[in-house]
């Protein structure tokens, strides 16, 4: 069989997601999971934003502009690579998560997407589409 009869799956696949559009609030099954929800900004509590999603500039900028996100983005890059490096390197499964899959996931599964263009990597944005999660938001 040659190169050109075979369908072959993408070595790596980037998906972002919301904890709370899943079943169980469980992440999909991954290789390196990023569960962005406690430690990084949401650009959901800005009422301005809470809508948008992660095509929109303004979310992009308050995402990557968030203290720790362009250092954990630059570690996923990193450790991507070491996968696909391996001896019996296999499909990789990224996912990124958080609380809607809005905003943060979208982003950083976008710019991973983008950092790793010449793994040519499927990136799945499976809840950016959905309605918005209500919740309570800090006070300030």
């Amino acid at each position: 069989m040659t190169s050109t009869d075979q369908t072959t799956a993408p070595a790596v696949t980037i998906t972002s997601f919301g904890y709370g559009h899943q079943p169980g609030g469980l992440a999909p099954a991954a290789h390196l999971t990023l569960d962005l929800r406690q430690h990084f900004r949401d650009p959901h509590v800005d009422p301005a934003m809470r809508e948008m999603t992660g095509r929109d500039q303004e979310v992009i900028t308050a995402v990557l502009s968030t203290p720790g996100i362009p250092a954990l983005i630059a570690a996923t890059v990193a450790a991507a690579r070491a996968f696909c490096s391996g001896p019996t390197a296999g499909p990789l499964h990224i996912a990124a998560g958080c609380v809607g899959g809005r905003h943060r996931s979208y982003v950083v599964a976008s710019a991973l997407g983008t950092l790793l263009a010449d793994l040519d990597p499927a990136v799945v944005h499976f809840h950016a589409d959905r309605p918005v999660i209500s919740r309570p938001t800090p006070q300030s």
